[in-house]
């Protein structure tokens, strides 16, 4: 498959308003591609939105508010875009939120919410927009799964079922879509300085003390910018890879669970005590 063209195409991002969603968009405008961006945070999406036409006159932004835990706003917005936008070359599932608590803490609604906006909303935007990238020669899907789409850790029962159904997801649809000269590609990112744990819903039945004092730890992992991951990705993208890992704390992590993949959970979490 040759390499992806990023000019004069239009691509679609959600989860564009901040973090690596953000940083993919002004990725995406420097490399020439005319954008429609998705996100619940209407301010955050116009200034991200606003500063990339202020980089680049001309350059046509689209932008879509909706929450994506919202089946039927999903809809909406896929419809909308599908209209607007016949021919999309590049699709980019990176949407995402997190959910602090053991599965034992949270309740299936919770449990339930980020599954939706995780994994169901991926399937349904591909679903919907995937006639579109299927007429315009070159295309690409793209989607974002997590280091924890590779190793699932105590607390994070919600968001690794979800990130590993993303995975299995798109593996299957690089398969299939092979035919249709559709280049494939799962992002798994290590720590990035994005917003997603802070921002992060506590389940009903966490202490939040305890959790607030794992938070912080964690945090002290999150060490690579939005813009350096962004890079990587488009970078793989470009190169037509079928997966991408961001960063050591992605790529010693899945070769550990490769090497041991029931004991590995003990010896990540002694390194991030």
């Amino acid at each position: 498959m040759r390499r992806f063209d990023f000019t004069d195409g239009t691509a679609v991002v959600t989860g564009a308003a901040g973090g690596i969603g953000a940083a993919l968009a002004h990725g995406l405008a420097r490399r020439g591609s005319a954008l429609v961006l998705v996100d619940r945070d209407a301010v955050g999406l116009d200034a991200v939105a606003g500063a990339i036409r202020d980089a680049h006159p001309g350059r046509a932004v689209d932008t879509h508010v909706v929450d994506l835990a919202d089946a039927t706003g999903t809809a909406t917005v896929a419809t909308e875009i599908r209209d607007r936008h016949p021919r999309i070359r590049l699709l980019v599932n990176n949407a995402g939120v997190a959910l602090g608590g053991r599965f034992d803490e949270v309740t299936l609604d919770e449990f339930s919410w980020v599954v939706d906006v995780n994994f169901r909303a991926v399937v349904q935007l591909t679903h919907a927009l995937l006639p579109a990238l299927k007429a315009e020669p070159g295309a690409h899907l793209v989607t974002i799964s997590s280091l924890f789409g590779l190793i699932a850790p105590a607390g994070q029962a919600a968001y690794a079922a979800s990130k590993f159904a993303v995975r299995g997801f798109t593996e299957a649809l690089r398969h299939e879509l092979v035919a249709d000269g559709i280049g494939v590609t799962c992002v798994h990112p290590g720590g990035i300085r994005t917003r997603i744990a802070r921002d992060a819903r506590l389940g009903s039945g966490v202490d939040r003390a305890e959790y607030e004092a794992g938070r912080q730890r964690f945090e002290r992992l999150l060490t690579i910018a939005p813009a350096t991951a962004a890079e990587v990705i488009l970078r793989g993208v470009a190169r037509r890879r079928g997966r991408v890992l961001v960063g050591w704390s992605a790529k010693l992590p899945d070769l550990l669970a490769r090497i041991a993949p029931v004991g590995h959970g003990r010896l990540l979490a002694a390194r991030s005590r």
